[in-house]
């Protein structure tokens, strides 16, 4: 079997909480080098389990998931000491991920023109709240202030449109901004194998919140109305809802083929007769009196539980997705099949991960390792950095 993908590749990860660290973790899942950069107050991110109403299982296994097999050094960059230190590791790194606020790295001198003259193959990724650009770049943000509120998410995610928002759930927005710098680190380093040059590469919480709301909101842009969001009972199509069961469990009917997957529903729930009923014999007239058809299909998908209706859903090969608790969802035998979970190394904290959601054949990934302990490396990378010697790992 190959080497991991990107097993020689050196990473600084100087980033904070979420969506830029987890890029350098799934970097470190395909064998790069990964050393986290932390200030003597350590990352915050190591507070969340003080969060009132946080999971709590006894140990941050959240800076496991997002951490896992690096190294760690606490560097204080108010100093010249530490700053002339992170000049020495970016001299031979390759990437260099950064959340700081723009204020911050101008104030610390390390903005992109601040260091590229270090290294001319340093590929230097940003992760912004709002931008590179624009009244608003210097601020922070969040995943829930960013991602989620100022995208349209917030606003149009909950069952109807008369009750209030919807909360995110932590780092809802944060993972799948951080697969986008990823993304953007990966196509650079394409480009500096034909050129020998780095560059700046980055994205933003915004930008990622829009791309995630990109179907509402390119139809804002050409002028579409609003999305008007129904209740359950009277939704504009009863065959992409959602229902309950006799042993109050939920599932969820994504109907895109209408005459078909009509005629597949009839023959789950055993009601050819309403082929026939003058309501629904149309695609127009079921969506016509949609109210009506989830008045006729609400009971009946109330006379058996859960377990009975899945099977035979999928016997007719109708798309539907039962609502899972996140503790079913992580026990589910299709999920890990897929390799989404995955066993972790016998040194980590925990004895599985959720894997990152991106695989190559014939490249392995590195079974996750433990996330490093407060400046858990720090006397070995200072050591080499001050004695000229290489701080990244050999072979």
């Amino acid at each position: 079997m190959s080497r991991p993908i990107l097993d020689g590749l050196k990473v600084v990860d100087a980033a904070s909480f979420i969506a830029g660290p987890t890029a350098g973790t799934a970097m470190a899942d395909f064998g790069a080098d990964v050393i986290k950069v932390e200030s003597p107050a350590l990352d915050g991110y190591r507070r969340l389990r003080d969060t009132p109403g946080f999971p709590d299982a006894g140990f941050d296994y959240y800076w496991q998931l997002d951490n896992r097999s690096k190294r760690g050094i606490v560097m204080d960059l108010n100093t010249e000491v530490d700053r002339a230190r992170l000049r020495s590791l970016l001299a031979t790194a390759d990437v260099f991920i950064t959340n700081h606020p723009l204020p911050v790295r101008r104030k610390l001198g390390l903005t992109w023109k601040d260091v590229q003259g270090l290294n001319a193959r340093l590929i230097y990724a940003s992760l912004t709240a709002y931008g590179e650009t624009g009244p608003e770049a210097d601020s922070s943000g969040f995943d829930a202030t960013t991602y989620w509120a100022r995208s349209g998410l917030m606003h149009v995610v909950r069952p109807d449109m008369a009750g209030p928002p919807a909360l995110s759930v932590a780092g809802q927005g944060d993972h799948p901004t951080a697969m986008a710098l990823l993304s953007a680190i990966l196509l650079a380093i394409i480009e500096r194998m034909s050129t020998g040059r780095g560059r700046e590469v980055h994205t933003s919480l915004i930008a990622n919140g829009l791309w995630s709301n990109a179907v509402l909101a390119q139809g804002a842009l050409t002028g579409a109305p609003p999305i008007d969001r129904r209740p359950r009972q009277t939704p504009w199509s009863a065959m992409v809802n959602y229902y309950p069961t006799r042993d109050e469990r939920w599932f969820i009917i994504s109907a895109l083929e209408p005459e078909r997957d009509w005629q597949r529903l009839l023959e789950v729930i055993a009601r050819p007769d309403l082929a026939d009923d003058p309501r629904f014999r149309t695609i127009e007239s079921r969506r016509e009196h949609a109210t009506q058809l989830v008045a006729v299909l609400d009971p009946v998908f109330r006379q058996h539980d859960l377990s009975y209706w899945l099977p035979r859903f999928a016997a007719v090969k109708l798309a539907v997705g039962p609502v899972l608790s996140t503790n079913e969802a992580v026990h589910d035998a299709q999920a890990r099949a897929s390799g989404a979970i995955v066993q972790a190394a016998p040194e980590a904290q925990v004895a599985e991960v959720i894997d990152s959601p991106i695989w190559v054949s014939d490249s392995p990934k590195v079974p996750a390792g433990p996330a490093p302990k407060p400046d858990g490396d720090g006397d070995a990378i200072r050591a080499a950095l001050d004695g000229g010697a290489s701080p990244w790992r050999q072979g």
